[in-house]
């Protein structure tokens, strides 16, 4: 038997956070590190950097704004980016590709900013995109997992004060409706799996708060699913605290989970 393991981090500008990745790689070792919100246009990529940590990587960005990057120990296979609809195709929040057999959905879900905004609205349409690209271009059966900053805390655990919370375009009804659509089509969380009912478990801790990851007022927003016969063979599920800790850290830190495959 051999394992498989993935992370998946927010690293909210991908230059800026390279004295966090490239150690916390040659430490850790995954097989496929998701990033998102790498804010780099591709020309301006950190490519050689994830080359000499012994990392192939596929992205798409923009300056400033968005990107997804997928770093893999092994070349990666049927790459795509974006929807495949008649709307703006978002390729820099939306890359797919597989390794080692496994199709990996890496996604940066629009935050939505207010309710009333039309960013929500377009976040809500997000999902349901979602939902259709996976209709028509997956099967639930096959070994397929869905991660990224996914913008949504689907329970009350996942926030630090759900009361005063409800109602933000991360934690609200509207969002759980279309988060729960695509969970329908066939996925599970895989850290609920391990982690079931736990509160206090959070990826993302706001610069704005004074001490917020010490005071624990975190929010759990970014995910690692996977389809049933993946579910199956997924032997841990964490959180990795440190990359927050560090120096100058991104306002997200790493999701980690293994699966044991034949």
């Amino acid at each position: 038997m051999r394992t498989f393991k993935i992370a998946t981090y927010n690293v909210n500008s991908i230059r800026s956070r390279l004295h966090i990745i490239i150690p916390w790689l040659r430490e850790n070792s995954p097989d496929v590190l998701c990033m998102q919100e790498t804010k780099v246009q591709d020309d301006k990529f950190p490519l050689h950097e994830f080359e000499d940590a012994g990392y192939q990587v596929v992205f798409r960005g923009e300056k400033q704004y968005n990107g997804v990057a997928t770093a893999s120990l092994k070349n990666p296979e049927a790459v795509s980016f974006g929807f495949e609809d008649d709307e703006p195709s978002d390729k820099d929040r939306l890359v797919r590709g597989t390794f080692s057999g496994i199709s990996i959905l890496n996604t940066y879900v629009p935050q939505g900013r207010e309710r009333e905004s039309q960013q929500f609205a377009y976040k809500l349409r997000w999902f349901k995109r979602l939902r259709k690209y996976l209709e028509k271009s997956c099967l639930s059966a096959m070994p397929l997992v869905w991660c990224g900053d996914l913008n949504v805390a689907p329970e009350a655990i996942d926030v630090h004060d759900p009361k005063r919370l409800l109602g933000h375009v991360c934690f609200t009804p509207e969002v759980w409706e279309a988060f729960d659509d695509v969970k329908s089509w066939g996925f599970q969380d895989i850290f609920r799996k391990f982690h079931p009912g736990e509160p206090g478990h959070y990826t993302f801790f706001d610069y704005r708060v004074p001490g917020s990851v010490k005071r624990g007022l975190g929010w759990r927003v970014d995910h690692i699913l996977a389809t049933g016969s993946l579910a199956e063979k997924s032997m841990n599920c964490e959180i990795d605290i440190n990359p927050r800790l560090a120096d100058k850290p991104s306002d997200h830190t790493v999701l980690i989970a293994e699966f044991e495959l034949s």
